[in-house]
């Protein structure tokens, strides 16, 4: 008997102490996760109006002043903060003399790996989209990224129809992505070839975006035609 091992025996757990210990890690755990998102939003959302901002200033060369408003069913205002329920944010771009040049808005839709966004630019007397420019994108290299430098996609956007009825109530024709080579209508989009999924969300984005901006905004395009108008 002399021979034989102690035996020890090991304390019980005390569940309610483990309970307690892990509520508190994964409160402090959220907290620091929600106050780390609160203190960078700011830094995201400035960084996001840089970007846009570049962005308009490349797809319209000869603006000298942007100013951003929001279009809704109570007419065009100045934009603060966040857009309200139902309104669209847009671009109003200036020429040096304070004249309207042109109009910019977003336009996203999901592709083929995530949400591309594009910017694009409208002018009210062709009633039609000039250019576009990609803000988001995370599509196959490759692939899906010549929607960024394909010369057959991007001459679709050189005047692409994005003409209202009579009523204003919304576009004449649908704007949608066609098959490579088969656009016969000033509102069709030619596909790039291997990358129709990325092709077809730009031209859901632009669609989208159009048949909700454009009647808001078109009815109230004389407040913005003279910058300082609204101001």
């Amino acid at each position: 008997m002399s021979g034989q091992q102690p035996i020890h025996v090991v304390p019980p757990v005390n569940s309610l102490r483990m309970v307690r210990t892990l509520m508190l890690v994964t409160s402090l755990c959220g907290g620091l996760i929600v106050a780390v998102w609160q203190w960078t939003q700011p830094a995201i959302a400035a960084n996001k109006k840089v970007v846009l901002e570049r962005s308009v200033r490349a797809l319209i060369p000869n603006a000298a002043e942007i100013v951003e408003y929001d279009a809704s069913a109570k007419g065009i205002s100045p934009a603060k903060g966040d857009p309200a329920a139902g309104a669209v944010r847009f671009y109003a771009a200036y020429d040096k003399d304070g004249k309207l040049d042109a109009i910019a808005a977003e336009g996203a839709a999901r592709g083929y790996a995530d949400t591309v966004r594009v910017l694009y630019g409208y002018r009210r007397a062709c009633e039609c989209i000039f250019g576009i420019r990609v803000t988001h994108m995370r599509e196959t290299p490759g692939i899906g990224d010549k929607i960024i430098t394909d010369p057959v996609f991007l001459q679709s956007f050189e005047h692409l129809d994005v003409s209202l009825t009579p009523d204003m109530k919304s576009l004449f024709n649908t704007v949608k992505t066609v098959k490579h080579g088969s656009k016969q209508f000033g509102w069709e989009i030619d596909a790039i070839a291997g990358a129709t999924i990325t092709s077809k969300a730009v031209g859901r984005g632009i669609n989208d975006s159009a048949q909700r901006l454009l009647p808001l905004l078109v009815p109230h395009l004389e407040a913005v035609k003279q910058n300082g108008g609204m101001q």
